[in-house]
């Protein structure tokens, strides 16, 4: 006994439900709340209820949870990104996968964060790359249905269109997630904002064009 608690041992953390999910549901709150920066698997074990030796039963380091939450963000990005029952114009799909862009990162701002700090995740990790490659692939596939290109990743007129396009959409992200944009709305947060304003900044980024 301490503090008048039982010590956890690791083989009660492991049975404690689902070890792994507890995990990235801890993760994932803690990040959401104060960011990357000084994130730990202690703390990550901390907040799941469990012994501090028990995350390496799944993840031997804290790049390897983190790693785990970047792939699970590229894949739920997908599904925001991903419109496949679309009827409007390319240029319209382009906006609307965009939107989809921005409302991902404003509602999972953690792992959104984590998806795009490389210094954080396995290098190594298969996974990673496909998630990222698939949930980029989307635009990738409007822009060159816009500009009646073939996706072939080795034009470079595709690749260039698709970090064109992608650069504003993570942006605006950006410049919502930070609150740089609350001020024009008069909204109390980033989702607020977004709500006010996110239609007429996609509007103005990509007008309405005559598509081939």
């Amino acid at each position: 006994m301490t503090n008048g608690k039982a010590d956890i041992s690791p083989r009660q953390s492991y049975h404690h439900g689902d070890l792994r999910e507890a995990l990235i549901r801890a993760a994932d709150a803690i990040l959401a709340e104060n960011g990357v920066e000084g994130f730990t698997l202690r703390a990550a074990a901390r907040r799941a209820g469990v012994s501090a030796a028990a995350p390496a039963y799944h993840f031997a380091s804290v790049r390897g949870l983190l790693t785990e939450i970047a792939i699970l963000g590229y894949e739920e990005l997908r599904r925001y990104v991903e419109l496949a029952d679309f009827a409007g114009s390319g240029t319209a799909l382009l906006r609307a996968q965009a939107a989809g862009y921005v409302r991902f990162a404003l509602t999972h701002p953690g792992r959104f964060r984590v998806m795009f700090r490389p210094d954080l995740h396995l290098p190594e990790e298969e996974r990673l790359h496909e998630a990222a490659y698939a949930a980029m692939g989307q635009i990738a596939l409007t822009v060159g249905r816009i500009n009646s290109l073939p996706l072939d990743p080795a034009d470079r007129r595709i690749m260039a269109l698709t970090v064109a396009a992608w650069s504003q959409a993570h942006g605006i992200a950006q410049l919502f997630l930070d609150g740089k944009l609350s001020g024009f709305a008069g909204a109390a947060t980033p989702l607020a904002a977004a709500d006010e304003l996110l239609e007429d900044i996609l509007l103005a980024a990509w007008p309405d064009r005559d598509e081939k």
